[in-house]
């Protein structure tokens, strides 16, 4: 059996601890064998917890340690580049949380340092290698709903606390850098195009000014997405695609559980009742973040690609860039292109 990966965890956030870390002590190609937080006791509390060998009380100590071979970065959104550079810099592999950087500039200064240190830099969109999400696309492409015109998606959930990171604008916090971007994610993965222009509706908070109600429309070259994200709305996600001959439903788009079967609808359109003429494809019980750290794991051993690029989080991040634009000068604005 092949050596497994060893992982390094920047910081003791909470993604990591409910989402990530979890998911990862079920991996077979990835090992979490050490953790750094600014506080060392912090660090080993949360070691002690999830049974990792090493705890650091400083970041610089993780990316001296000879043995980690990946660094995963779930820092807030205003510290991805810094860290994750200087990870790159110690010779480590990076999986950083989406999105990778504040702005696209940012995005390509990380691109940058890939090249420039000759190691994987990838971007943590869990949702793109879920099986679900595998197969919708798949679907698509082979034609099964006829040709795709259009996406329509909803992102939202509720959270005033002014702790919270998605709330500080300093920390580039608000709905359309922590939630928008997966319906941005998934529009391009499944049109597999970019889009050619992009217009947002953005109504922000009063007192956090991030943006607490953001809609959207990309205008692709074969079609149009639109979205609606908020963080301070009913707690609900629901992503669809409409082609000419069908429509596909993704049930639970982004937060697939861990505990149940996922499901697409597949629709032909010809009984509006209830979804009376859905066909239903099911998806065994997986952890998306388990399949993550796998994949980023094979792409080291094997010196492949990642499951999600820093091209593609330059596209993705040049797409809200241009939806923040529109947001203030209310007109339509076109993405940077790569």
């Amino acid at each position: 059996m092949t050596k497994r990966v060893k992982w390094g965890i920047l910081s003791t956030a909470s993604i990591a601890q409910r989402r990530v870390l979890p998911a990862m002590l079920q991996c077979d190609r990835a090992e979490i064998a050490a953790i750094a937080s600014r506080s060392v006791d912090k660090a080993r509390l949360v070691a002690s917890q999830f049974s990792i060998p090493k705890a650091y009380g400083t970041y610089e100590e993780l990316f001296d340690d000879p043995e980690i071979e990946v660094i995963y970065n779930p820092l807030p959104n205003h510290m991805h580049l810094d860290w994750s550079i200087r990870a790159a810099s110690r010779g480590k592999h990076v999986l950083v949380e989406k999105p990778v950087s504040r702005n696209v500039a940012e995005a390509r200064r990380l691109l940058q340092a890939r090249d420039e240190y000759q190691v994987k830099i990838g971007e943590a969109f869990m949702v793109r290698t879920h099986p679900q999400w595998v197969r919708t696309a798949e679907l698509v492409h082979a034609g099964r709903i006829g040709k795709l015109r259009s996406a329509l998606g909803y992102f939202s959930y509720f959270n005033v606390s002014p702790e919270n990171s998605r709330n500080i604008a300093d920390h580039a916090g608000g709905a359309l850098m922590d939630i928008g971007c997966y319906p941005i994610k998934t529009s391009r993965f499944v049109f597999a195009e970019e889009p050619v222009r992009v217009f947002a509706c953005i109504e922000r908070d009063p007192s956090f000014k991030t943006d607490r109600l953001t809609s959207a429309i990309l205008e692709f070259p074969t079609g149009q997405s639109a979205f609606t994200v908020s963080t301070q709305a009913v707690y609900y996600q629901k992503m669809q695609f409409f082609g000419d001959a069908g429509r596909i439903d993704v049930e639970i788009p982004y937060n697939a559980p861990t505990d149940k079967p996922t499901r697409i609808f597949i629709d032909d359109g010809k009984d509006l009742y209830a979804g009376a003429s859905a066909l239903i494809e099911s998806f065994p019980v997986c952890n998306q973040f388990t399949i993550q750290a796998d994949l980023f794991s094979k792409a080291v051993r094997d010196n492949t690609e990642v499951p999600n690029p820093l091209e593609d989080a330059v596209c993705n991040m040049a797409v809200i860039d241009a939806l923040f634009r529109s947001g203030e000068s209310g007109k339509w604005e076109k993405p940077e292109r790569l």
